[in-house]
């Protein structure tokens, strides 16, 4: 009765508030969100959201008809993979970037765990650089991450560019050395900023060093310092520094990609967009040559060729 698509599109407006930020999320344009809430709420015979110059708001109906819409596709998608016959089994070494864990991180885990309950998911958060180091070394599957230029390759996800962010209520006087808040060795973003700052003559000072972003977020939201960061994964309470601050630019953007073992690529051109990727659905859309790859089969799975073994990712 409900249009999937219509659905997300709702939810991704009940948990952005926002009309812009949910085009963005989706990768649309504003006016097509508009038109598929408009058009679910035809559907509906209620209006869903309040709408006026202040923003965006939940109306009663819509906060009766988020429990209704994630009912309905999460009974779709088990649907379409019972019925797709491709239910996924076996086990996925997966690296993620230190990025994700207070932003897209859960995101990411929960579609997966609801789209694929069958794969044993093993999961290691850590550096870009770490991480790269374990694919090679054979001890992980699959790594979406920041790529570096020493390490090419991989099936590019998605572009944005490095900012520097701290807590609004910081002051930084440019006659002293600016504190920074960093990861240890070999943090991309800690390279590409100290990096930066050599190259405009800015002095600075590293005032905390930690492997985990959590403990970096707390640094900063504590007024310590300030951080080089990926625009789009902004931790909350955290904000881009003002220009008027003088800091220098952090130059090119960084590109995230996910690279399987072997560092093989997909043979075809991704989806390109300044936002992260949402979901696993999101980040393999439409690229099924690329996501039968990385999950390897029990022996129980069925057999479709010579081998009693096939490999597949997630999201297809």
């Amino acid at each position: 009765m409900y249009d999937p698509a219509q659905l997300r599109t709702f939810l991704a407006v009940s948990q952005t508030l926002s009309f812009t930020q949910a085009a963005d999320r989706l990768g649309v344009r504003q006016s097509t969100v508009s038109q598929q809430v408009r058009k679910l709420e035809a559907a509906v015979g209620r209006q869903l959201f309040a709408r006026d110059t202040h923003g965006v708001e939940l109306t009663e109906d819509g906060e009766a008809m988020l429990g209704f819409a994630r009912s309905i596709l999460e009974a779709n998608a088990r649907a379409a993979s019972w019925f797709r016959g491709t239910r996924l089994r076996g086990r996925l070494r997966f690296g993620a970037s230190e990025d994700f864990v207070v932003t897209r991180l859960p995101e990411i885990l929960e579609g997966f765990r609801r789209d694929h309950p069958e794969v044993d998911l093993e999961l290691t958060v850590e550096l870009s650089g770490t991480l790269h180091e374990r694919l090679e070394a054979g001890k992980l599957d699959l790594v979406l991450a920041k790529r570096s230029e020493e390490r090419p390759g991989g099936q590019l996800v998605w572009r944005d560019r490095l900012v520097w962010i701290g807590a609004e209520r910081l002051r930084l006087d440019p006659d002293r050395p600016l504190p920074l808040i960093v990861f240890p060795p070999p943090g991309l973003t800690r390279a590409r900023a100290l990096d930066v700052l050599e190259r405009h003559g800015r002095s600075w000072r590293i005032v905390c060093t930690s492997g985990s972003l959590n403990g970096l977020v707390a640094a900063a939201r504590a007024g310590l310092g300030v951080m080089a960061h990926t625009h789009g994964l902004i931790p909350p309470g955290l904000a881009p520094v003002p220009e008027r601050a003088g800091l220098p630019d952090l130059g090119p953007w960084i590109s995230y990609c996910c690279t399987e073992i072997g560092g093989r690529t997909a043979p075809r051109t991704p989806r390109q967009s300044d936002s992260p990727p949402r979901s696993w659905r999101g980040l393999c859309h439409d690229r099924r040559d690329f996501v039968q790859k990385t999950v390897t089969y029990k022996p129980h799975t069925r057999r479709i060729g010579p081998d009693s073994t096939q490999s597949a990712l997630v999201g297809a």
